[in-house]
């Protein structure tokens, strides 16, 4: 089994601070400093997590996606693949850019917790879609649940 990439890490910093000894110590200042920080950025990202649910608020809700077929009988629509679904996807955004991509299952439902704030939600595009339910915004609190269903044109007739 190989060696863990920090070993190795450690090692390649261990063999270029020897080689730059004759630099001086200031070499070795920076780079045993750089060490630091990066063993520092290890260790936080081994925080906890916090798992507190109360904190977030929810969105789920249903796609429709149509029609599928060119010619569709009144009634009787084409069945929708599990590929359609799978080719889109719902953005949650903030001010500062995309939060959350969501996927969509094969039978059309969705669901993301999210942090109390307000989001703008929306799909992406596939060839012509155009849904009139996005974008939206919406206001997410605290231990509540936001419900927006999405139908989506696609365009063929």
């Amino acid at each position: 089994m190989g060696r863990p990439a920090i070993d190795i890490f450690h090692h390649s910093l261990i063999k270029f601070m020897r080689a730059k000894e004759s630099k001086g110590n200031s070499m070795r200042k920076l780079l045993t400093s750089i060490l630091g920080f990066v063993a520092l950025g290890v260790v936080a990202g081994c925080a906890p997590v916090d798992y507190n649910t109360d904190i977030y608020g929810y969105l789920e809700g249903h796609v429709t996606i149509g029609p599928i077929c060119p010619v569709e009988r009144e009634g009787v629509p084409c069945p929708v693949p599990p590929e359609a679904y799978a080719a889109r996807e719902i953005f949650i955004y903030q001010a500062r850019g995309i939060v959350a991509r969501v996927q969509i299952s094969s039978s059309g439902d969705y669901w993301v917790a999210l942090r109390p704030g307000r989001y703008t939600v929306d799909i992406n595009k596939v060839g012509m879609d155009r849904s009139q339910e996005v974008p939206r915004e919406i206001d997410v609190s605290s231990g509540k649940t936001i419900r927006l269903d999405i139908e989506i044109d696609t365009g063929i007739r």
